[in-house]
């Protein structure tokens, strides 16, 4: 194995928004979180997040031509139905249902970007937690 100076973790993902404001009250709605100050001038926004890796608004890259609907990361939950019902309930527009696999359950949804973001289920680490 060749020593690397880079880490085998990441440390934060960025998520490309419009308007800073709206998709920091969005989010924060949408994690349970309480809303603070964007910083680097109001063009980058750190979620506090419970641990694992950061997520950070980026108002920086406002070229939307490139946009993908493929899921880049997700969110994880304890209760995919709760969740599904959290997010429906928010007229937040759902892109897949809940798909169920022995290890895993997920859907998807978009935020007000037209991110397509993810809510996964891993039944291994339910099992493990109890």
């Amino acid at each position: 194995m060749n020593h690397s100076p880079i880490s085998n973790r990441v440390g934060a993902i960025f998520i490309h928004v419009s308007n800073m404001q709206k998709s920091i009250q969005w989010y924060s709605e949408l994690l349970g979180l309480p809303v603070q100050s964007a910083s680097h001038e109001g063009t980058i926004y750190v979620l506090p997040m419970d641990g694992g890796t950061g997520v950070l608004l980026d108002s920086n890259m406002n070229d939307r031509k490139n946009t993908n609907d493929k899921t880049q990361f997700f969110f994880e939950t304890k209760n995919l139905e709760e969740s599904y019902k959290y997010i429906k309930n928010k007229g937040i527009e759902i892109v897949t249902e809940i798909e169920v696999h022995d290890d895993i359950s997920f859907f998807t949804f978009k935020d007000p970007d037209e991110n397509v973001l993810m809510v996964c289920e891993d039944k291994r680490k339910l099992l493990n937690s109890v």
